[in-house]
């Protein structure tokens, strides 16, 4: 058996360990500077992707009245984003495996330009169609976007800051939703006027564009594939073998690696009842505080504000105790119990009492985020991050899209309580499979061999 580079003199056997190769590579590991502001301008790029996916559900009761279609209609501009994923998230995590993540995010940035461009000629009643169109768009560049966090940590990150910028790289996804949640209702008025109306879509509608049009050309002129030498010894290991790697391989190993199978349901439960509170959230709160959409937005503002304060706060715990089942078992419970609290709280009374439960909600089951996507990369190490978090944003989107729909239709067939009462229980199945995941921490196990 012979080695590539430097490692034919650790040929000493049939098989050669990661430890091996690991052990061989840790004097040619370095971290570079300009980590972080890679880092910060994928979540930048992250955010204006994301802020388009509720920018109409959010305003639901406007965009029906205005582009004169039922509130289905506007439920499909945040399922669109689910649909479009499930198909193209695996030529997508080819394509990164292929190409790295300076072509994916080039990928990304062109399309979510192009799409927010295209909502420009929407202006006008009679043109939900290229509005739609405008959003298919964008919600295809997301396939560049959701998959991509863990794979950059883990490309420009040492070991012992890996599940932070990841958290962080996730925060960009969080960042866009609170500015679809908050900026549209202040933009757009709930007026009788058309005029207004318009207006208001117009501003918004110029001022995504030309964002993502400056992005587009931040990432052109300054994003990177690759540092020259890898950041830790379980990145380099995992780099020496990635030639020999194969896509359609590497995803028969996932499906059948059993704890990643479990991660996959139990990841894919929890972000699909967020995507479902997420999509519905304008149209359940005005039914207990009518012609508080500005409240809407600022209830689902909270919720992912004080959801990237648990994803930081959750990558802090993961890189200083490495305790990764242990912390996603946690988080997933407490997920559990804030959507106890927000369901027994809605009808209250007192919208303030909303904003804490959704803001208890937010912490845990956004900052679930982060924590499965690492968890995801212990389990399946050395797969390639991209793949592994591809796959299981892949069953969130299928998960996403069901629990929509159910939720919807629960909500005008049963009303809204029994709605949350069914979203509770899957988080109750999502919170015991959790425990059943074994905690094989391979990445770990691998650098700790050293």
């Amino acid at each position: 058996m012979s080695l590539p580079g430097n490692y034919a003199d650790l040929e000493k056997s049939e098989e050669i360990t990661p430890a091996d190769v690991i052990e061989n590579q840790k004097s040619e590991c370095k971290l570079y500077r300009r980590r972080w502001f890679l880092l910060i301008l994928f979540v930048v790029y992250s955010m204006s992707n994301a802020m388009q996916w509720i920018q109409y559900s959010i305003i639901a009761n406007v965009v029906t009245k205005y582009y004169h279609v039922d509130s289905f209609a506007v439920d499909w501009t945040s399922m669109i984003y689910m649909i479009t994923y499930i198909p193209l998230i695996f030529p997508a995590s080819w394509l990164l495996d292929k190409l790295g993540i300076r072509i994916a995010v080039l990928l990304g940035a062109i399309g979510t330009c192009a799409g927010a461009w295209i909502k420009v000629f929407s202006i006008a009643p009679d043109r939900f169609w290229v509005t739609f169109i405008g959003q298919t768009v964008v919600a295809v560049s997301q396939t560049f976007v959701l998959s991509l966090p863990a794979r950059v940590a883990a490309v420009w990150f040492g070991q012992n800051e890996v599940s932070s910028a990841c958290s962080v790289g996730v925060f960009g996804n969080q960042l866009g939703v609170a500015v679809g949640f908050v900026v549209p209702p202040m933009l757009v008025p709930n007026s009788e006027d058309v005029r207004d109306v318009e207006n208001g879509l117009k501003l918004m509608y110029y001022s995504v564009a030309v964002i993502t049009t400056v992005i587009l050309f931040l990432v052109i002129l300054f994003f990177e594939d690759k540092p020259d030498l890898p950041p830790s010894p379980a990145q380099a290991a995992q780099k020496s073998g990635s030639d020999s790697n194969d896509f359609i391989t590497s995803v028969r190993r996932l499906v059948t690696n059993k704890g990643y199978v479990l991660l996959l349901v139990s990841y894919g439960i929890n972000v699909g009842v967020f995507y479902a509170i997420s999509t519905l959230l304008n149209q359940v709160i005005l039914i207990y505080y009518p012609g508080k959409e500005e409240d809407a937005g600022r209830i689902g503002l909270v919720i992912v504000l004080v959801g990237m304060l648990g994803s930081v706060f959750c990558g802090y715990i993961l890189d200083k105790t490495r305790l990764f089942k242990e912390t996603t078992l946690t988080v997933y419970a407490f997920s559990l119990l804030g959507m106890l609290a927000y369901t027994f709280t809605l009808n209250c009374g007192n919208i303030v009492i909303v904003y804490l439960t959704a803001a208890l909600l937010g912490f845990f089951m956004t900052g679930y985020l982060p924590v499965g996507f690492e968890l995801a990369a212990e389990l399946t190490y050395p797969e390639p991050e991209g793949t592994s978090a591809g796959l299981i944003n892949a069953g969130a989107q299928v998960f996403g899209i069901t629990f929509t729909m159910m939720y919807g239709w629960l909500i005008s067939k049963a009303g809204d309580f029994w709605a949350n009462i069914c979203l509770i229980l899957m988080l109750l199945c999502g919170t015991t499979l959790t425990a059943f995941i074994p905690s094989d921490l391979r990445r770990q196990l691998a650098s700790q061999s050293t």
